[in-house]
């Protein structure tokens, strides 16, 4: 298409995207309260304090640890149901955008390519999946080693909703981005870019890298979050690894049988001597050039 026209259906494919997203975003308004007790249910029930401020200040038990969410100013309560309901949207509605940003996208892409782009999506939103629910899951007992570094005695750990809900976002995607480095190496091998013997060369770089990276990501400090992060990626890189082992074999065994019945054979690409080939073809093309008017196998000069 002409790039008006490509400029005009992109107009279209984002102003659906945005529509689906506002429409989605108000009606996780009115389920907003819902959303948030989601959210924060699984620290609420590891560290939620279940008496009043007047008990916790007149109590002297200090065995147990515990912690209080809040809300500071006036206008975070609205500001918090915004950001909640937007976020909301953005997720639930996920599927249209992404929708629309692949029907812009695929008609300008050969088969192979579409495959592997269906093979990515069809890959990868489970492992994103799968990292978010393993962050959910891992968040009470990350939340109760943090809550322990309270200092012991009439002090109470206040905890404002909004970083409440930033810490739990923050997990959930950075879990869910680091269960993707598998599927992007497998891509890779699959382009032919990596070997797994290479990926096989780098297992201790790796390993040390993975837990850099996880000990960075993890916003607690404890060894039991960072090993929780770690762990299962480590796995997923051997998975990886022994994936694309898997196929070189596989490529080596097709490359050493040749081009089936119905795929073409290489070309042979082997430059030649241009002046030498030009001087043969030149020789057998042209007749015998003569210095007279006399015509040689039936041609002039000008012929």
């Amino acid at each position: 298409m002409p790039l008006a026209e490509h400029l005009r259906e992109l107009r279209n494919r984002l102003a659906k995207a945005l529509l689906a997203i506002v429409l989605v975003t108000v009606v996780a308004a009115f389920f907003y309260n819902d959303i948030i007790n989601f959210l924060t249910k699984p620290i609420l029930d590891s560290i939620g304090c279940d008496k009043t401020f007047e008990q916790l200040a007149s109590s002297s038990e200090t065995s147990e640890k515990c912690a209080r969410i809040t809300i500071n100013g006036l206008l975070a309560p609205f500001n918090l149901a915004l950001q909640v309901s937007l976020m909301a949207g953005i997720v639930i509605a996920s599927p249209i955008w992404l929708y629309q940003l692949w029907a812009f996208v695929a008609p300008g892409l050969h088969r192979h390519e579409k495959k592997y782009a269906y093979a990515f999506v069809f890959t990868g939103a489970p492992l994103f999946v799968g990292g978010g629910y393993f962050a959910y899951s891992v968040l009470p007992t990350t939340a109760k080693v943090l809550i322990d570094f309270t200092p012991s005695g009439d002090i109470d750990n206040l905890l404002p909703l909004d970083d409440l809900l930033q810490l739990v976002t923050r997990m959930v995607i950075v879990f869910g981005l680091s269960f993707e480095l598998p599927l992007l190496l497998v891509m890779l091998n699959l382009t032919g870019m990596i070997t797994g013997k290479r990926m096989l060369g780098w297992w201790r770089g790796m390993i040390m890298g993975i837990t850099v990276f996880a000990a960075v990501a993890t916003p607690s400090t404890d060894p039991l979050s960072m090993l929780a992060l770690a762990g299962p990626i480590w796995v997923l890189y051997f998975g990886a690894t022994l994936f694309s082992l898997l196929n070189d074999k596989r490529r080596r065994r097709r490359d050493a049988a040749g081009p089936a019945d119905d795929e073409a054979s290489d070309l042979d690409l082997t430059p030649e001597d241009i002046g030498e080939v030009e001087t043969v073809s030149a020789a057998r093309a042209l007749p015998e050039q003569s210095s007279g008017t006399d015509r040689v196998n039936g041609y002039d000069d000008v012929t």
